[in-house]
């Protein structure tokens, strides 16, 4: 097959460039692949690009351009937002090319991307036909203006049918299928496969030591906060990996605290072999995550057991005594319940291993990079 794959780069790096990068990557070794990416940039550039949002003239041709010399039989989009924008669907549409696209976020049912919004869970903009309260709050980075101008180029192609000329979104759990389908857009469907992301870790076995472990983004929606209160001063040991906005939050809260270290960001070998020490993987998530976090997806293929949050898609994955443990993250008293039933379990080992047989199945390069190229064809043969 020859692919066309497109990529909008945010200014700091995510989940989905990796993602991107992966698949990409495994694409290459059996059919002919183009990339097009763009990145948002700061300052006038920046304000620039998201003026263009609604109708970016340079990436329309950018893409168009490409197509006429590429001749792709399928073009993928990972992330739009915002240095390219929704327009190039029309685009692509017009050349007569089937269109698949990665809904990484939530953005097309909340200008806030996350459903998270000053510390806890914002949902009121699931079901409203244009998101006024969100705006007058401000729910995309405390912007009123930024807010209102990707909720009006949402709602502009909502009204130009320009999402729904859009052959498949990829959506990476079930939970969020259904989301999108309860929301009262005008999505259908057979518009939506439900398609995970990998990962492939190789580490070797060793000795679990005496402590729990943190892998992610040190920022609100990640529940690093929450995590450190419930456990700072208890008797359990945590590694706290990772940095972002709150590194400084946390380092504060644990001045003087010895059983939590912040051991900063790692290499993905030296993070992978600090997960396959520990007791257990903790994801305190407090939002709607897109994806199962592949640290679960990590802590899984190393055989590692996870305590985690039982929001969202988490507990599609993660069911109690069957692959994992889980708790309130909004209630410390959840976490060090579920931490004790972990410790006393006499099931243990069987409950790690039904995880690693569920990624086994579901979550290896193998078994989502066959899953993705059925895809391909199928909407190529549509």
């Amino acid at each position: 097959m020859r692919i066309l794959i497109i990529h909008n780069f945010y200014q700091h790096a995510g989940g989905e460039d990796i993602v991107f990068r992966q698949e990409v990557e495994e694409l290459k070794k059996d059919h002919t692949v183009s990339t097009i990416t763009f990145r948002n940039r700061k300052g006038w550039r920046g304000a620039l690009q998201f003026l263009a949002y609604p109708w970016n003239i340079y990436a329309i041709y950018k893409i168009k351009k490409r197509i006429q010399d590429f001749v792709p039989d399928v073009v993928h989009i990972h992330n739009m937002h915002y240095a390219s924008g929704p327009a190039v669907i029309r685009t692509i549409k017009k050349q007569g090319i089937p269109v698949v696209m990665t809904l990484h976020n939530f953005r097309l049912l909340c200008p806030s991307a996350t459903l998270f919004f000053q510390g806890k869970l914002y949902l009121d903009s699931l079901t409203k036909n244009f998101p006024w309260k969100g705006i007058r709050l401000g729910i995309l980075d405390h912007s009123r203006i930024k807010t209102f101008a990707t909720a009006c180029t949402h709602f502009l192609h909502w009204k130009i049918d320009t999402w729904q000329s859009v052959n498949r979104f990829i959506v990476l759990t079930d939970f969020s299928k259904q989301l999108f389908l309860s929301s009262g857009k005008q999505f259908t469907p057979k518009q939506f496969t439900v398609k995970p992301n990998f990962v492939d870790i190789r580490t070797a076995d060793s000795p679990r030591d005496n402590y729990y472990v943190f892998v992610g983004r040190l920022s609100a929606e990640k529940g690093i906060v929450e995590l450190v209160a419930a456990l700072k001063g208890s008797d359990k040991q945590l590694k706290v990996v990772g940095e972002g906005p709150l590194t400084k939050t946390v380092s504060d809260m644990i001045k003087g605290c010895d059983n939590i270290s912040l051991v900063g960001q790692k290499s993905k070998k030296e993070t992978m072999q600090i997960v396959a020490s520990s007791q257990a993987l903790i994801v305190p998530s407090v939002c709607y995550e897109g994806a199962v976090p592949l640290t679960i997806l990590e802590g899984m293929a190393t055989r590692t057991p996870i305590i985690a949050s039982q929001l969202g898609a988490i507990p599609d994955i993660i069911i109690p005594n069957e692959t994992g443990w889980l708790f309130d993250p909004y209630q410390p008293s959840s976490l060090l319940s579920a931490i004790e039933k972990f410790e006393n379990s006499n099931k243990k080992d069987d409950i790690v291993e039904n995880a690693y047989l569920r990624y086994k199945d579901k979550f290896t390069k193998t078994a989502v990079m066959t899953q993705l190229t059925d895809l391909y064809h199928q909407i190529i043969k549509e």
